[in-house]
């Protein structure tokens, strides 16, 4: 584990001109990137082609060896080609490379040896030397391919970073799962499914916990007399602290036992951002206001329900 670890802190030194020539030529192409390999670098190919899909570079994967028995097809002119081995001298690289370059498509070797056949035949070098394998043998790949992969992912979020890349853009691409909804879901495509509970600043008690109770929320805004300006809120929370307080709670109204000045939250925020106020300030909802006017409440359970968290 100390080995990989090493390895890839030491990467950040292979980060040269061909490695700034490479990220430049591909932002230029009018095609697609192509990543291939053969056996474990094959496997890690089909990851850097997901980064690269998922950050806004269109990738393909491409089996190194079934590209000389037909796959070769796929290859365009204006694609841009990753060649990903260790030591750069396999059979099938050596034989699938000039078959590339017939092509015309760009070449980066993503290689531990820069000596190669693969590092001197292509454009560009991808440098991802190691000083062993972390296999006790020195066989097995596993720092070697840990350091394809890491520098795979130097590669898309230079790229990333290139094309101003944003979260916004982000949303497009991953609309499915907890993650995408963190990137699009806001506020206002959840809170209007529930109850709206509020009451008027000089509203009595017992019209207070009916419409606390009521609209099932364990909480209900205050808004000032004859608007709906928010003013305050009240929760089950504030309701037995009063007790607490007060020996007699005849004549009490909202304004004597509300929470002045509560958080709120605008509609179009986004609702990871609500979750992380709940969750920063222990609580577990949120009024929901426009302009300061009263609009709703987003609730904890509302988040849980969307997968969230």
């Amino acid at each position: 584990m100390t080995d990989e670890a090493e390895a890839i802190a030491r990467l950040a030194d292979f980060i040269d001109e061909s490695f700034e020539s490479c990220v430049k030529a591909i932002l230029n192409i009018k095609g697609r990137v192509v990543v291939t390999g053969i056996g474990k670098s094959a496997n890690i190919a089909t990851k850097i082609v997901a980064t690269l899909n998922s950050t806004g570079t269109p990738a393909l994967f491409m089996h190194a060896a079934d590209a000389i028995h037909g796959d070769l097809g796929m290859i365009q002119p204006d694609d841009f080609v990753i060649c990903i081995s260790k030591s750069g001298n396999t059979p099938e690289i050596k034989v699938l490379v000039p078959l590339l370059k017939r092509k015309g498509a760009q070449l980066a070797a993503l290689v531990s040896s820069t000596d190669s056949y693969l590092a001197k035949s292509a454009d560009f070098v991808l440098n991802a030397t190691i000083e062993r394998e972390a296999c006790p043998h020195n066989l097995a790949p596993t720092t070697s391919t840990t350091a394809a992969l890491a520098l795979g992912d130097a590669l898309a979020v230079s790229l990333l970073e290139a094309r101003g890349f944003s979260s916004a853009d982000f949303a497009t691409l991953h609309p499915g799962g907890s993650l995408g909804k963190r990137l699009y879901l806001k506020v206002d495509d959840i809170f209007r499914q529930n109850m709206a509970p509020q009451v008027s600043e000089n509203a009595a008690l017992k019209d207070i916990i009916i419409e606390i109770s009521s609209k099932r929320l364990g909480a209900t805004a205050v808004v000032k007399d004859g608007t709906e300006e928010l003013v305050g809120i009240i929760t089950d929370g504030d309701l037995r602290r009063m007790l607490n307080k007060y020996d007699s709670i005849d004549g009490i109204r909202a304004s004597d036992i509300m929470t002045a000045s509560p958080l709120s939250i605008e509609p179009e925020t986004y609702a990871a951002e609500a979750l992380a106020i709940m969750q920063q300030k222990n609580i577990t909802q949120l009024i929901v206001t426009k302009a300061g006017k009263f609009e709703g409440f987003v609730h904890l359970h509302d988040l849980l329900k969307e997968g969230l968290i």
